[in-house]
């Protein structure tokens, strides 16, 4: 095992998810070679075709990201991982934020016709490939939900120009935690927590129908209507200090996303290929 290769205790929580051999003869290239050369290129940045010989063929690592991206390979071995007895459970106070990351100009020009895989259908990917076009160039935000310990637990791409309020319910949607034994795997987290961007009267309303408690700070703007409201205005959102100081840990979570230099620029044409790339490191995060 090299630097940054699968270790033998995520191998093992890994292996049992993974499509049975197949193709010509019933045979394909070693899993876990595979994984670790897309681990090595997702590292590194470097285009696919650099991708070194002990890896295989680099057609087979990209033809196998793709199609495991297209048949939930990718979701599942992520969903595995947050139950994986370490003796670290999930903790169940949320931070929610998003990081806006540059695309490169190799990530333009995907092809619209053909039955693309990200169409604004498909679970993880808004809007098409979820790249905008702004001042700054070609971009793509990321928008993650995290534990109390800064572990990942849903991922939603957007255009870089789009909004974080209008992905906040649907980045809750997307959390599906299966506990250990029968039973439906659970969503709703204890606290959630968020900055100014998440402040709107209508999310709010969202959170209470759910019943779930949360902590968001009020902007300058809502706190000056009120006010000028008088006595008419109503009373401030409760805010609990102590804990806000908490949703640190999702921005711990980008630092570490973009410690992998192919996701800390976006390469990828398609979305769905961007996100199963996301989706992967994620799931390392939480593996031993």
């Amino acid at each position: 095992m090299r630097r940054g290769e699968l270790t033998d205790e995520a191998w093992a929580v890994i292996a049992p998810l993974l499509p049975e051999p197949g193709g010509a003869r019933g045979r394909w290239r070693d899993h876990r070679q595979v994984i670790n050369g897309i681990l090595w290129k997702l590292r590194t940045g470097a285009p696919w075709r650099d991708l070194p010989e002990r890896f295989g063929p680099w057609k087979t690592c990209h033809e196998r990201l793709r199609r495991w991206s297209a048949d939930g390979t990718w979701d599942r071995i992520l969903a595995a991982a947050q139950v994986h007895d370490d003796g670290t459970p999930v903790q169940w106070t949320i931070s929610i934020d998003s990081s806006i990351v540059r695309a490169h100009q190799h990530a333009a020009g995907a092809r619209k016709k053909g039955g693309s895989p990200t169409s604004p259908a498909t679970p993880g990917a808004q809007d098409g490939e979820a790249i905008g076009r702004s001042r700054g160039g070609l971009s793509t935000k990321i928008h993650l939900a995290v534990d109390g310990r800064g572990r990942p637990l849903s991922i939603l791409l957007t255009p870089g120009q789009a909004g974080d309020n209008p992905q906040l319910l649907a980045l809750l949607d997307a959390i599906r935690v299966n506990q250990p034994g029968p039973g439906r795997p659970r969503k709703r987290p204890d606290v959630l927590i968020a900055d100014k961007g998440y402040a709107h009267d209508s999310t709010r309303r969202a959170l209470r129908q759910r019943g779930i408690r949360h902590v968001i700070p009020e902007r300058s703007d809502q706190i000056a209507r009120r006010a000028a409201k008088g006595s008419t205005g109503g009373r401030p959102p409760a805010f609990d200090k102590a804990t806000y100081r908490k949703r640190n840990v999702v921005e711990r979570c980008f630092n570490r996303l973009k410690q992998w230099r192919d996701l800390a620029t976006r390469y990828a044409k398609r979305a769905s290929l961007y996100r199963a790339s996301l989706i992967l490191i994620a799931a390392i995060i939480w593996l031993p």
